[in-house]
């Protein structure tokens, strides 16, 4: 499976599951969860933090995290 590191730029995805028994509840909140879509709008230097979009919501992740997220690429 693949993860949220392995987005490029533009690339849509939807989040499968997660692969870390806990989820930070800001996450959460701010929609990451199985089912939504997740596009990367940008990578910091050394690709950490990752920008994303979710379900409409601009938000910020670290690197270790956006790797336990497990997604599925949209096509088109």
């Amino acid at each position: 499976m693949k993860s949220i590191t392995s987005l490029k730029i533009g690339q849509r995805a939807i989040i499968k599951e997660f692969s870390v028994d806990v989820v930070p509840l800001k996450l959460l909140e701010m929609g990451c969860l199985p089912g939504n879509e997740v596009m990367l709008i940008q990578a910091a230097p050394f690709s950490d933090p990752l920008y994303l979009t979710i379900n409409g919501s601009h938000l910020a992740i670290r690197k270790d995290m956006a790797s336990q997220i497990e997604i599925e690429l949209i096509n088109g």
